[in-house]
């Protein structure tokens, strides 16, 4: 199969910064892939390699390609007609919930990454924590909105996030009563999830399906916040963060890590490569959530992950791009 590797980065939410970064190790990675950036009134436009090489900040600075874009269904229909495979270097939002997914399904497109379906439903934490459940792993009660004052008298802390937005965004910690008012606050503009607040590591462990057809769990990582709380701020920009990998977790802990990460990937049906977060606390490992397209900047955890297994970035996504390929064969 020869196929245009095309590298689709951006999107119209605010992960798009980390988007940017994650493209420049793409294209690092990938120097003969095409780069394409969606923005944010749906317009896809052809970037240069320099421009994207060049943007300093990609976390804090928006990426400006200063040119005219076509709106992203017509772009879509270019990649098929062009017989283009897009790496997708995306992250939150219409990105990784599914939409972008079905669309390339509707025209056969081939992307890396999980389908729509899957996409559609790790992306949603109520629904993710369910079927995680179901198959196989233990994730954090569910507290509802309405029942936030009993559940903080009880718990102590707890903590709030969007139901349906990235990781690193809209986290709320519950510390305080003034902390409540803060929570019912954000829960009128998106719908919330609230959890008690589980004490432990924080953990994160990859998952990788190969081009054989086997899958194979990465080495998990562990995280310790610079701040507290491993947050947006935590994760990408302040550098007292420690992430270890391979974390120094007992064996026990390591080898269930490694089989949690891939119960919550099968009960999710994702495909090519995942992202699973859990607490490990004096009750077990809790699971927090499943990424379908986790960051792959040059200071993220899935590429450490990689290296700590002895994988090179750039066999990784040609792994990928092959598996895309794959799928769209059959």
């Amino acid at each position: 199969m020869n196929m245009r590797i095309t590298i689709l980065f951006g999107g119209s939410n605010r992960e798009r910064l980390v988007s940017v970064a994650s493209a420049q190790a793409l294209h690092q990675a990938l120097p003969e892939a095409d780069l394409w950036w969606w923005d944010v009134e749906d317009k896809v436009h052809t970037v240069q390699s320099k421009q994207l090489l060049e943007h300093e900040r990609p976390f804090e600075d928006e990426f400006k390609p200063g040119t005219s874009g076509i709106p992203l269904a017509r772009a879509l229909d270019q990649a098929k007609a062009e017989d283009r495979v897009l790496v997708l270097g995306l992250h939150g939002g219409r990105a990784e919930n599914g939409e972008l997914q079905v669309m390339c399904e509707a025209r056969g497109v081939p992307f890396t990454g999980s389908g729509s379906a899957s996409s559609h439903l790790a992306f949603d934490k109520i629904a993710a924590k369910h079927f995680a459940a179901l198959g196989g792993v233990t994730p954090p009660a569910n507290v509802a909105l309405d029942e936030i004052d009993e559940a903080f008298a009880e718990y102590g802390r707890l903590i709030a996030k969007p139901a349906r937005d990235g990781s690193s965004y809209g986290l709320i910690f519950v510390n305080a009563k003034q902390d409540l008012v803060a929570v019912r606050n954000a829960a009128k503009h998106e719908e919330y999830v609230i959890e008690p607040y589980i004490a432990g590591v924080e953990a994160t462990c990859g998952v990788l399906e190969r081009t054989d057809g086997s899958i194979m769990s990465l080495p998990p990582i562990e995280i310790i916040p610079g701040e507290g709380n491993f947050d947006y701020a935590a994760k990408y920009l302040l550098k007292s963060t420690q992430e270890i990998c391979p974390g120094r977790f007992a064996p026990e802990i390591t080898a269930a890590l490694k089989a949690q990460a891939m119960l919550a990937h099968r009960a999710m049906s994702c495909t090519g490569y995942s992202r699973s977060d859990f607490i490990v606390s004096d009750r077990g490992l809790i699971y927090l959530e499943t990424n379908t397209l986790p960051g792959l900047t040059k200071s993220s955890l899935y590429p450490k992950a990689l290296k700590a297994e002895g994988i090179e970035f750039v066999d990784f996504l040609r792994g990928l791009v092959e598996l895309a390929g794959q799928r769209v064969r059959k």
